[in-house]
């Protein structure tokens, strides 16, 4: 073992504010060459969650105080029991779900806006596209994603929604004003004259690690590292993941075997060792999962 292993330090969970749903497995309609889980239309490595499993874990929630919900995958939407999971959610506290944008048809935003409208709750669409043009967007996620994703901003925007668009960083940091202001430029010719955007740091780990690089090993956060630095800024301070596994830490580490802590939300209420170098990545950035901020409505 590696003196960057041995002087891993462990992370409490401080409070169960938000609940993760591996609510698709590893399917996903696409085959992003930066996933860090490797998702793609052949991976079933992770499989769907039920109505039924999603709604055990709410009620459990409400005992340990949950806040917030998010759903992510693969893509969501190849659950047919998405629309009706979100709808159900909604019972409970503000949901966010992360999607391509590629599959998103009418009627279910439709169903999905008049939830929100009965419900106290907000629901908000994370949608992941990697750049302000197909040149950028589409090597990365598939050919005709850019313009496939678009028409999901454009639907979400029609029926009230208002997308975050989360982008992963493949440009140097320098040019990221550059890449935001052509961002809201191409969001307000569809409609999206109100842009909210968030830029995700690399992942290197699944199809990025085989794409670029992986970790080396002094990208490991140290217990020296951690001595007055805010936890809260790390998603397993706050957060775990259902799977139909069991529960995880946190939804970048889905596939790692330490990942898995339990069979429910109770049993994964332990300290997690971040001797990964993903977590060096969440040391670094912070925040890279949640939202800014979500909240029920006034």
């Amino acid at each position: 073992m590696s003196v960057a292993f041995q002087n891993s330090p462990h992370v409490a969970l401080q409070a169960l504010d938000e609940l993760w749903f591996q609510v698709s497995g590893t399917l996903c309609n696409l085959e992003c060459t930066h996933c860090f889980i490797s998702c793609s239309p052949n991976n079933d490595s992770f499989g769907f969650l039920s109505l039924e499993t999603v709604c055990r874990s709410l009620e459990e929630s409400v005992r340990l105080g949950v806040k917030e919900y998010y759903f992510t995958g693969g893509e969501p939407f190849l659950n047919k029991e998405m629309v009706p999971i979100l709808e159900e959610t909604l019972q409970y506290g503000p949901a966010t779900v992360l999607t391509n944008g590629t599959v998103l048809k009418d009627e279910w935003l439709k169903r999905l806006r008049d939830a929100e409208d009965r419900s106290g709750y907000t629901l908000e669409f994370r949608v992941s596209i990697d750049g302000p043009t197909p040149e950028i967007n589409d090597p990365i996620r598939g050919e005709r994603t850019f313009e496939r994703a678009m028409i999901g901003v454009e639907k979400l925007v029609k029926a009230g929604f208002l997308p975050i668009i989360t982008m992963t960083r493949t440009w140097s940091d320098e040019e990221d004003q550059r890449v935001l202001s052509e961002f809201q430029r191409v969001l307000a010719k569809h409609g999206n004259d109100r842009p909210r955007l968030k830029i995700l740091p690399r992942l290197k780990i699944g199809a990025e690690a085989e794409r670029s690089e992986g970790y080396n090993q002094t990208e490991r956060v140290t217990k020296e590292m951690m001595v007055d630095y805010d936890e809260s800024q790390l998603v397993c301070s706050h957060s775990r993941i259902v799977s139909d596994r069991g529960v995880h830490v946190c939804p970048i580490l889905l596939e790692a075997p330490d990942s898995l802590l339990g069979d429910s939300l109770a049993e994964s209420l332990l300290p997690f060792s971040l001797n990964h170098g993903a977590c060096f990545t969440c040391y670094l950035y912070g925040s890279i999962c949640t939202n800014p901020s979500s909240s029920k409505k006034e």
